[in-house]
């Protein structure tokens, strides 16, 4: 074969090209540390040591939660306080409050790691996004530093210590008894990475990105970044989501070590929650024209604006908040984090026609911010639940003057160009709300925030609405965020200068799914002996209220800009009404269970915020043995504002919305005089002009009969981490679902899967998650289905004593 000249060149450029994007593809590694770590609970001060002989420890991948494999305890840390925020003035003994697990004491992880392209021109970091808690971290036997705060992200230098290969690292971590009010999770729970770049380099977390004017022709983006480098060239190119360069930017001129670059592109496509376009801006640092580093950064293009007439705008359009508050575990998971886990929180709480998340009371994961930026979430990120005054004994007050501004200011820098953070929040409920001192607080932290990023305001979660009144905390903070307090809503708008009041936290409505109580009827802290909470939706807690008032608030009120609703998932922890009752571990609040099932209360909300689609939901279950002829109201939850309810063919008459009723009656269709008889109850939703729209029926249904099984996703990646969540339930002979049932049943999986978890969202079983067995509560459970890293066919196999045998194929792919 022969050559011309000209083809010569050509190969060589494209030789030369390849070898540069080669190069640029090394100017640095990032080296998450996920296998081949060694775990032991205790004290263990020689394992610093890197000859310390690990091999009878226990073998676990980051991240990981060491104290969700139980087992639930009524005597770990069992806490005898007074309750402030719930108005409580004795200390009582509450056993569940952090969840009932053995989170505390110390625990070490082990582990070695290699260096690629290592030499003395390299800067390597190592970056822990969250560690529960108070993490010391040693390389090579030398302590590298230490952090406190367990929702921290928080790096280290470690250049001086690290060789080639084979490189220790040992995490001490140590939790304290009385340091959290819910189940916090215990160890490395978030991700661990190795950073390995040049010495002249972007400063990590050193990017900076705004959008800060945009119309329909174009939009500026500013991007400052941070350098270190010798006569540095930066050059910023942007990509649209498919890949096209849309705009290049270069420039020789930093001031004091950071680059300001503005660049235009043209007919911006703007990030919303219904459009969640996504942008990448790739950053090359050259040093002469040597390149020298490159990062990649995602980033929207979307304007927000809080306005004392119009409330708070994205991209021009007034928009309320949809929001709920979510705690960080993931339920039978625990703490560690896992993406497929929260893009099924996610998509659960999309179809409930949610637009917003609060971060509840901590750092958001970097994992989830991603999701939220990609699926289309607005998010409030919180920071702390205390400052400097305590709510609990070894809490963030131990930590608050030494670490609070170093917190923030890696919070913002890890986070601030994520499109989904509309809002910081520099606490909850502290009590330092009293008190001339807690208004210098609040605001020297909002002065934080301001100077790390001046482009989002900062809010803070008030309970005590008359202190801050009175103090002026509540004038100085840039949105007043109101956590429940209804009946003070219209004083505290007259009397605070921002003319608005964001509902920071609502509801607190507590319920448990598929229990139902009778009399039917509105109830404060409401107790029953099986220590469940009635999901007709009128229980809720001394210091909050029920759906309805909020939803009035939000309806009539065009200075309330929105609500985070305590909370889109029940959480471990917390169990209130039954903080003082065994063996209550888990909350009763979430619109959804511990397991991700909807609750009741889930259609109610999406009767109201989902806009896009039908809702038509009734309740209660329709298996009621021995109350016949006795008075079971009937509830539906629909957007329509009419409907007629039939029991076994016989109508029962109209119900329509009543603007002029009580708050329920404006919200629920509500036939409170139903008498149960078994059989077929049906509703028939109606237009506004009478005619059917909708319809719903439930039936009664006879014993247990077969197993049924519904997977969220039927193909899973082989990557040892991705979960499918498998709903379980049973159905008669006839197919009809058994509302009530509470079977035993046992999982099996076969193939290139694992059993990774079960979980049924009953708050008071001590069933262990881990294990491949347990009961159906309200005839449901969920199963969690893990992949290998082998792809290929994977069955699970549910079997339970008299019923049908299920079973299900699921493939997993690489």
């Amino acid at each position: 074969m022969k050559f011309t000249f000209t083809a010569i060149i050509l190969l060589i450029l494209i030789v030369l090209f390849g070898c540069a994007e080669a190069v640029e593809q090394q100017t640095r590694d990032i080296i998450t540390l996920k296998q081949g770590w060694q775990f032991q609970k205790g004290t263990h001060p020689e394992a610093v040591n890197p000859s310390f002989n690990d091999s009878q420890w226990e073998s676990v991948t980051v991240p990981h939660d060491w104290a969700i494999y139980g087992p639930f305890d009524k005597d770990i840390d069992k806490q005898e306080v007074a309750i402030i925020q719930n108005f409580e003035a004795v200390a009582t003994e509450k056993t569940g409050r952090t969840g009932a697990l053995p989170y505390i004491g110390e625990a070490w992880y082990r582990n070695t790691f290699s260096l690629p392209n290592f030499d003395n021109t390299k800067q390597v970091l190592i970056q822990f996004d969250g560690a529960m808690s108070e993490p010391e971290v040693f390389i090579n036997g030398e302590k590298v530093g230490e952090w406190k705060y367990g929702y921290a992200y928080f790096y280290f230098d470690i250049s001086n210590v690290v060789k080639a290969e084979n490189n220790s690292i040992v995490v001490k971590l140590n939790n304290h008894e009385q340091s959290s009010r819910w189940y916090p999770g215990a160890g490395l729970y978030r991700n661990v990475k190795v950073i390995v770049k040049n010495k002249e380099s972007i400063e990590h977390w050193g990017t900076f990105i705004t959008t800060p004017i945009i119309t329909q022709e174009l939009a500026k983006v500013n991007i400052k970044t941070k350098v270190i480098a010798n006569n540095p060239k930066l050059i910023t190119t942007i990509f649209d989501a498919e890949g096209s360069e849309i705009v290049q930017h270069e420039t020789t001129t930093p001031f004091n070590n950071e680059f300001d670059q503005n660049l235009e592109v043209p007919n911006p496509k703007l990030w919303s929650p219904d459009t969640p376009y996504l942008y990448t801006a790739v950053t090359r640092l050259y040093s002469g024209n040597n390149l020298k580093d490159e990062i990649r950064t995602k980033f929207g293009i979307r304007s927000i604006n809080y306005d004392r007439n119009t409330g708070f705008s994205l991209n021009g359009e007034v928009t309320k908040f949809k929001g709920v508050c979510l705690h960080h575990d993931l339920g039978p998971l625990g703490a560690a984090i896992n993406i497929s886990a929260l893009r099924r929180q996610l998509t659960i709480l999309k179809d409930l026609g949610v637009n917003a998340i609060r971060s509840s009371h901590n750092m958001p994961s970097l994992e989830q911010l991603a999701l939220c930026d990609e699926m289309g979430f607005m998010l409030l990120a919180e920071s702390f639940d205390e400052w400097k005054i305590p709510k609990v004994k070894n809490g963030y007050n131990l930590y608050f003057d030494d670490y609070a501004e170093k917190d923030i200011v890696n919070l913002v820098h890890a986070t601030r160009n994520h499109p989904s953070i509309v809002m910081w929040s520099s606490g909850n409920e502290v009590p330092d709300q009293w008190g001339t001192e807690g208004v210098k607080r609040a605001k020297w932290l909002q002065d934080i925030f301001h100077r790390e990023d001046p482009s989002r305001p900062v809010t803070v979660g008030m309970d005590q609405v008359k202190a801050i009144m009175e103090s002026g905390f509540g004038a100085i903070t840039d949105i007043p965020g109101l956590n429940y307090r209804v009946h003070l809503y219209e004083e505290a708008y007259e009397r605070f200068p921002q003319g608005m009041i964001l509902g920071s936290e609502t509801a607190s409505t507590v319920s448990s799914r598929g229990i139902y109580k009778f009399p039917v009827e509105k109830a404060s802290m409401k107790q029953y002996e099986d220590l469940q909470s009635s999901s007709y939706d009128l229980e809720y807690c001394s210091w909050s209220n029920l759906p309805e008032d909020d939803f009035i608030l939000q309806d009539d009120k065009p200075w309330v800009i929105g609500e985070f609703v305590w909370t889109g998932f029940d959480y471990l922890g917390e169990p209130t009404p039954y903080d003082e009752f065994w063996p209550s571990r888990s909350s009763y609040f979430g619109i959804a269970d511990l397991a991700g099932l909807p609750k009741d209360r889930y259609y109610l909300y999406r009767s109201r915020w989902n806009t896009k689609e039908p809702t038509l939901h009734i309740l209660p279950h329709w298996n009621w043995e021995g109350r016949e002829g006795e008075i079971t109201p009937v509830f539906v939850y629909t957007n329509y504002n009419s409907a007629e309810l039939f029991l076994n063919g016989k109508s029962l008459g109209i119900q329509t919305k009543n603007k002029n009723g009580t708050p329920q009656e404006r919200y629920r269709l509500m036939w409170m005089d139903v008498k149960y008889e078994p059989g077929t109850l049906k509703v028939v939703a109606l237009d506004d002009g009478g005619n059917p729209a909708a319809g719903k029926v439930i039936k009664t249904a006879g014993e247990p009969h077969t197993i049924v099984l519904e997977p969220d996703v039927n193909i899973i990646k082989a990557n040892g981490e991705d979960l499918a969540f498998v709903t379980v339930s049973v159905v008669d002979e006839n197919g009809i679902p058994c509302p009530t049932a509470t079977n035993q049943l046992n999982f099996e999986i076969t193939g290139n899967g694992t059993f990774r978890a079960a979980c049924n969202g009953d708050a008071t079983s001590l069933e262990m998650f881990h294990l491949a067995t347990m009961k159906l509560f309200s005839g449901k459970l969920v199963v969690l289905v893990q992949s290998t890293e082998v792809a290929g066919d994977i069955q699970l196999t549910v079997t339970g004593e008299g019923l049908l045998t299920a079973t299900l194929n699921l493939l997993s792919e690489n």
